[in-house]
């Protein structure tokens, strides 16, 4: 299946299209080339073409498109960029690991809640961390939120 994807985007950049568009381009195939796929869309785009991205990855979405419409029995739900609908259907939260006693704790804390930012701020200067995460929402969660159902792979 590889071989056949890759076969299949060369001949869709060959006559150096206006428009793009792209069914699951990084189905099937492995890291590096999936890889490769992907710097080559985002040659694309700032070269102009405008690419229509249809996937079930999420993961893809966000890192390649600047907007994502989530269509639901034919119709269009929602659409926005990605950082807006994660900014929009998240919680502002940061999830940080950090060594104390020799043992590792984790604490979820409020980006809105003062005791939590002066709790974050303490951490950071007093203790020895780990991991430090953002906690945004996925568009795959933002997707089963908005729609109700989960996506089909």
């Amino acid at each position: 299946k590889g071989m056949q994807q890759r076969l299949v985007f060369a001949r869709s950049l060959i006559n150096n299209p206006k428009v793009l568009f792209l069914d699951e381009p990084v189905s099937g195939l492995d890291p590096s080339t999936s890889a490769a796929i992907k710097e080559l869309i985002k040659e694309k785009k700032k070269e102009g073409t405008t690419i229509f991205l249809t996937t079930h990855n999420m993961h893809i979405a966000d890192e390649l498109c600047d907007r994502v419409a989530f269509i639901v029995s034919g119709k269009i739900s929602l659409i926005d960029s990605p950082r807006n609908l994660k900014l929009q259907h998240g919680r502002k939260l940061v999830e940080i690991e950090y060594r104390k006693n020799g043992s590792l704790k984790r604490e979820s804390l409020s980006l809105v809640y003062e005791a939590d930012r002066q709790k974050l701020n303490f951490l950071l200067d007093h203790e020895v961390i780990e991991t430090i995460h953002s906690k945004e929402a996925t568009l795959e969660e933002i997707f089963m939120k908005v729609t109700g159902e989960e996506l089909e792979i």
